[in-house]
């Protein structure tokens, strides 16, 4: 990929803040885990039905939402290793598909990795009462940010997809996404992710290229193998 065309990649539409409040409500409620003991003893979170632990974790899971092609580019990897019909399924999903052009919002390449800033987006949640937000640490020094769902949360990301069912796309995806992170923490996420040369080479400061071209030159391949396969069980 030269220069020019990874620039002309790297270009995409810019999500706004309902986009973004709707997205993350409805990832924090896919991606949440239940809620320890310890984490309720603050009575703000008593009604918390779940926490997504960490903000790069968070990052890195949108990461993926944002970016179906990058998705199905991992499921792909996955399915080098596991065989597991279903990745490439999926994978085929979104790839055949227009969604790696039309669903894609590029995050921005900063020095940890692919970074957008979901503070609004957060605030909104939490003004509204479904989202609470807890950083843990000392003043000078914030260790860790948790994102608890309330009870409130998840009853209004069920209505958000009962009103308006073309939400249901992201309650899919972030299932895709979680099955993919699946006991993985925020750093290894990080690191996966930084196993892509567009992800890892972006510029600071510049939004992260598509992988989708690549990513649908590996599906051609793999079908022809298994139609190559196909044949040759056929002609034995």
């Amino acid at each position: 990929m030269d220069h020019e065309q990874a620039g002309q990649e790297s270009e995409g539409p810019v999500t706004s803040r309902e986009q973004d409040t709707v997205r993350v409500l409805l990832l924090i409620d896919g991606a949440c885990e239940p809620v320890s003991e310890p984490g309720l003893v603050d009575p703000r979170l008593a009604s918390a039905v779940g926490v997504v632990r960490t903000q790069v974790r968070l990052q890195k899971l949108d990461f993926w939402l944002r970016n179906p092609d990058y998705l199905a580019d991992e499921l792909l990897s996955d399915y080098v290793t596991s065989a597991e019909a279903p990745l490439l399924e999926h994978a085929a999903a979104i790839l055949d598909s227009e969604e790696p052009e039309v669903r894609r919002y590029p995050m921005l390449r900063h020095h940890f990795g692919a970074y957008e800033p979901l503070d609004d987006a957060l605030a909104v949640l939490r003004s509204a009462g479904l989202v609470a937000v807890r950083r843990r640490g000392t003043v000078n020094r914030i260790r860790q940010h948790d994102y608890y769902l309330l009870e409130r949360g998840r009853t209004v990301a069920r209505e958000v997809v009962g009103q308006a069912p073309e939400f249901t796309y992201y309650v899919d995806r972030v299932r895709l996404v979680v099955d993919l992170a699946d006991g993985v923490g925020g750093s290894g996420l990080k690191a996966r992710q930084y196993l892509q040369r567009e992800y890892a080479q972006a510029e600071r400061g510049a939004r992260i290229g598509s992988v989708s071209r690549r990513a649908r030159a590996r599906l051609d391949e793999f079908r022809r193998q298994a139609a190559e396969a196909e044949a040759g069980v056929g002609a034995a």
